[in-house]
């Protein structure tokens, strides 16, 4: 089971910055249904799909994960 709130994170950062879902998902070489449902919360990324909708966004990858630096 993923993660909701990353999944509203994931979302909101991809309206900020003009992306529909399908657009990202073409931009990240990968399927309009994994970002469904990333963005449901209903699937984990990955570390390294993490990394590339952040890339993708232009996002800090910790700020995309809300990770705090201590």
């Amino acid at each position: 089971m993923g993660d909701a709130r990353l999944g509203n994170r994931i979302r909101a950062f991809r309206k900020l910055k003009g992306y529909t879902q399908q657009s990202l998902a073409q931009e990240m070489g990968v399927s309009l249904a994994l970002v469904g449902s990333l963005e449901r919360g209903t699937r984990k990324p990955t570390e390294s799909v993490l990394r590339k909708i952040a890339n993708t966004l232009q996002v800090d990858y910790d700020e995309l994960c809300a990770i705090t630096k201590r």
